[in-house]
């Protein structure tokens, strides 16, 4: 489950210093919680549908805190934008907090796109290509880094010569001769010709379109990249993040809009950019009921989703819905499956 991390303006209108009280509840919350196996947040500076004063926290900032006030969840960022940090830094910093979470880092990371938070903060706005290029040689980085301590690296992009990375990642080093590649990636993003060719490469889970149709596309591409290079496509988990507005009935989830239409307007966003988000949240697969939901979500899991990421856009506010789906939404996951429960991840990411 998504942690509300202010990104998506869901902490607007609660006061800075009750920010961190209401991300480390929703946290711990999870964390007691076996229903929810991991905590997720965004990695991103600037407010979406627009850029605001509202705030929003930064992400490995937040790995490091969650780390040190839960103990079971998992922690993730969907996803890490590989330009906003050095590979051989952001290496280091994910190892440390894997070791500050005893094992518990997952490295959600992608080439970026929001290009005013790019270009407010110095970075430039590179091309697509050279966004996927940097993101190419990242990920080589992290691979060595979290595997043999050390990463060198003469690319186009970024040069590491002899980086330390010690220690290394708890993860895949507790065992002699461990085959793991250290901190699991997540590479995520759906192009087709480059980001998913990098994901056959190197990636331990994947996250893009989470729609039915959209959701086979990119597995099929997927799978041809994997032929492409010999590599197992079933040892890639594929995941989706889903937007869920949950009501035991059609007035609920109306009541449940209608509030989120209202929280934006009240943030300040223009009705223009409202009413074009709009489609995309009321038609997105976990809008409904909780029958209609997990019937949805069911069909996913048959085409291989085995990972989904739930985002609350009102769980800094009210936890109804959260409740609801915890309730009854993933009992009816659980028993449509009962021989593969081990094979279905969900999370409750970080509220951004």
């Amino acid at each position: 489950m998504f942690i509300p991390q202010g990104w998506r303006m869901d902490l607007a209108g609660i006061d800075p210093d009750q920010h961190w009280g209401v991300m480390a509840g929703l946290a711990r919350r999870a964390d007691a919680q076996a229903e929810w196996e991991s905590i997720w947040v965004y990695d991103h500076f600037h407010t979406v549908p627009m850029p605001s004063q509202d705030a929003t926290h930064e992400a490995w900032t937040l790995m490091s805190a969650f780390a040190a006030v839960t103990g079971r969840v998992r922690l993730g960022q969907m996803c890490t934008c590989m330009s906003y940090r050095d590979p051989a830094y952001l290496a280091k910093v994910a190892a440390t907090v894997d070791v500050i979470s005893e094992g518990r880092v997952e490295m959600g990371i992608g080439a970026g796109w929001y290009e005013h938070e790019w270009r407010a903060y110095g970075y430039g706005f590179p091309s697509a290509g050279e966004r996927l290029g940097r993101l190419r040689e990242g990920v080589e980085v992290f691979r060595q880094a979290w595997t043999t301590g050390s990463a060198t690296l003469a690319g186009e992009h970024y040069q590491v010569d002899g980086a330390q990375v010690w220690p290394r990642p708890l993860q895949g080093t507790s065992a002699p001769g461990s085959a793991s590649n250290g901190i699991p990636m997540w590479i995520a993003g759906g192009g087709e010709k480059k980001t998913l060719r990098i994901a056959a490469e190197y990636a331990d889970y994947t996250n893009f379109d989470g729609s039915l149709e959209g959701f086979a596309a990119k597995s099929a591409i997927l799978a041809g990249h994997c032929r492409d290079i010999g590599r197992d496509f079933g040892s890639i988990t594929r995941t989706a993040n889903y937007n869920v507005v949950i009501g035991a009935n059609q007035k609920e989830i109306d009541d449940r809009l209608a509030w989120l239409v209202d929280h934006y307007k009240r943030s300040g966003v223009p009705d223009q950019i409202l009413q074009a988000q709009l489609p995309g949240i009321k038609n997105g697969p976990a809008v409904g009921t909780p029958e209609q939901i997990a019937e949805r979500l069911v069909a996913l899991e048959g085409l291989g989703m085995a990972y989904a990421i739930c985002y609350f856009a009102e769980a800094a506010y009210d936890l109804s819905g959260v409740e609801l789906f915890e309730q009854q939404v993933i009992p009816a996951l659980s028993d449509a499956s009962p021989e593969q429960p081990h094979h279905r991840r969900w999370h409750l990411p970080g509220r951004d």
